[in-house]
């Protein structure tokens, strides 16, 4: 399923074979960057998930079964096709979610690549069978998997979830965002095209309601992994708990930035505002809270404002832009809110705002927006926005600064800058998050990903990130055969 999605809605991809749209009723994908619809897919019903999970379930014993070589030879070839297709599903990409096109080459589609080749690598020197005491423990493959995936990093997502769960034995029904699911059809092309065996990968298109409740709670789903935002995975989480299944998180962030004292201002400026603003500032990891000494707050706040002015709003089509639209209208919206909610705080705001974008009214387009003399007591300081927006709040002493860091429901990611690595790293030891970022250091595929807290459980990428797919099983008085 590859080309243009402008002309014809798309089916579910469903035990090997594409669902027809006709007579159905359809979801509509429309750019955020004007408004254009770019594409439809079906909206699945009971009876669609119904039909996935009976399809994953019934492939499973024999993909459970099937070689690690195998799995690892089909992956490899998946690989592949995106790489042959980069550049294409980058464009999808942009279209639908807002993207900035040299942005979804690299890092939508780029990353998604790297997830891969991470989780081959895990694949490949993961030992099924081993002695523990008296027993053989050997690992087993989780069984049917429902990946619910969000719309701010699509592809990535899908690749983390239905990567590492093919590679472990498991077969998998994926949701992809209703708002963002033409890379998933993308994706589910060329999984035939790479050639797996029919129900091992299957999609439903839909929304929460539609789709994600009925196969959340599908008795046949041994496994959730879902990634988006706190409520929803409570709710998924209540859901899911009726039949005992496994679930993995990774839900929201408000991840503080430690400037230490010592810290390069440019340096530790650049690396802020690239985390913070970089996808629109639709990142869960992102970096939104800047911790920064009173004695320094004047300073960096006023190299900041020179660096904003780099992160121009403009259409994502065009390859010099950098800062695209939000996903939405409604994520428009809810940023916007966000913001006036701030001001009516007290917040300061040093530049952009609620205003819209010149010229680029007809988008989802909002000005990067940098907020000042933020306290613990706003709500700007605890919610994640979700958006370009920069929380700077000043402190007297380093345990202040690690207090405000902790002082979260959330535990996904966090940075600390100092000239000093050793005492970056000090302080690193003491955030009670699932990640640290060191002056700067971003994602590493190949290091484990999750949250502390009410950011969610489990973990993602590389070798933990493949483990979270498989079973224990201790078979005690036997030995593993020489």
């Amino acid at each position: 399923m590859t080309g243009s999605f402008a002309d014809t809605a798309v089916g579910h991809y469903i035990n090997g074979h594409w669902g027809t749209a006709q007579g159905r009723n359809v979801i509509d994908v429309i750019s955020p960057s004007d408004g254009r619809k770019v594409g439809a897919v079906v909206a699945g019903t009971d009876e669609d998930v119904n039909d996935a999970v009976e399809a994953a379930s019934a492939a499973f014993p024999a993909w459970a079964r099937t070689l690690p070589e195998e799995r690892i030879r089909l992956v490899e070839r998946l690989i592949t096709e995106i790489e042959r297709d980069r550049d294409a599903l980058a464009a999808v990409l942009t279209e639908e979610m807002g993207s900035p096109l040299a942005f979804a080459r690299a890092a939508q589609v780029g990353v998604a690549v790297a997830d891969l080749r991470e989780l081959v690598a895990a694949a490949r020197t993961h030992h099924a069978e081993r002695e523990i005491s008296n027993s053989l423990v050997i690992s087993e493959p989780v069984g049917v998997v429902a990946a619910i995936t969000p719309w701010n990093f699509p592809l990535h997502q899908i690749s983390l979830k239905v990567g590492a769960a093919l590679l472990a034995g498991c077969t998998v029904v994926l949701k992809p965002s209703e708002v963002a699911p033409l890379n998933a059809a993308m994706l589910a092309g060329m999984v035939e095209t790479a050639g797996f065996p029919a129900g091992v990968f299957n999609v439903v298109f839909g929304d929460g309601k539609g789709v994600g409740d009925p196969l959340v709670t599908h008795p046949k789903v041994d496994m959730v992994t879902f990634t988006g935002s706190r409520n929803v995975g409570e709710r998924i989480s209540i859901r899911a708990a009726a039949s005992i299944k496994r679930v993995t998180l990774e839900l929201g962030g408000k991840s503080a930035a430690v400037i230490l004292d010592d810290a390069p201002v440019a340096d530790s400026v650049s690396a802020v505002l690239r985390s913070a603003f970089a996808n629109t500032g639709q990142t869960c990891a992102a970096l939104t809270r800047v911790l920064v000494p009173s004695s320094m707050q004047e300073l960096w706040v006023k190299q900041a404002l020179e660096e904003t002015h780099k992160w121009t709003p403009g259409r994502p089509e065009e390859e010099s832009t950098v800062l695209g639209p939000l996903a939405s209208i409604q994520q428009l919206e809810r940023v916007r809110l966000h913001i006036e909610q701030a001001i009516q705080d007290g917040a300061e705001v040093v530049t952009g705002g609620v205003g819209g974008v010149t010229g680029l009214e007809d988008g989802a387009f909002v000005h990067p927006t940098i907020f000042t003399n933020v306290t613990p007591d706003m709500r700007l300081f605890h919610e994640e926005v979700f958006g370009p927006v920069l929380a700077v709040t000043p402190y007297e002493t380093v345990d202040e600064a690690i207090a405000l860091a902790n002082d979260s429901i959330y535990g996904l990611s966090g940075g600390v800058f100092s000239a000093d690595e050793s005492r970056a790293l000090e302080v690193a030891r003491q955030l009670r998050t699932g990640t640290v970022g060191i002056n700067g250091a971003g994602l590493d595929v190949g290091a484990p990903f999750g949250g502390y807290k009410q950011s969610g459980n489990g973990r993602e990428c590389g070798t933990l990130g493949f483990e979270e797919f498989l079973e224990t099983k201790s078979v005690m008085g036997a030995r593993k055969p020489s």
